[in-house]
């Protein structure tokens, strides 16, 4: 079985340039854990709800609203995101898939074809095709 049998088509990506409060209220509304950011259509990076908390983590942010608000709307994707992911192809096997994201201690990798980002693999996908071939 092949990523492509498997992987999210229609994901929601971030510009590199977007402010992080996009990034924080599409992962709170669609229960989203990860982004892949885009710079004019290439994947330059990918960010996680993760990133996301620990940029606003400090104890003096988190009791004061203002200054919350002021850190979503003034840091920048790029400041947080883990620039150049790796990558896997709609041809790579899910078990190469699965071991590369054991190995990395991530959730997901996004799927590329050359510079084109066609989708995201991740563990969830991964869980519901072992739920598939178990029965």
């Amino acid at each position: 079985m092949k990523v492509e049998d498997r992987m999210t088509r229609d994901v929601l990506t971030l510009e590199i340039n977007a402010p992080i409060r996009e990034a924080w209220e599409l992962a709170e509304e669609r229960g989203i854990r990860r982004f892949p950011v885009l710079d004019g259509g290439i994947l330059v990076g990918i960010v996680t709800d993760r990133d996301l908390r620990n940029a606003t983590a400090s104890c003096v942010v988190l009791t004061e609203k203002k200054y919350h608000d002021f850190l979503l709307d003034t840091i920048r994707v790029e400041s947080v995101m883990t620039p150049n992911p790796r990558t896997v192809t709609p041809d790579t096997t899910l078990k190469e898939a699965a071991r590369l994201i054991l190995d990395m201690k991530v959730g997901g990798l996004p799927v590329v074809e050359g510079e084109r980002l066609v989708g995201i693999i991740t563990e969830t996908d991964l869980l519901k095709a072992l739920e598939e071939m178990l029965g």
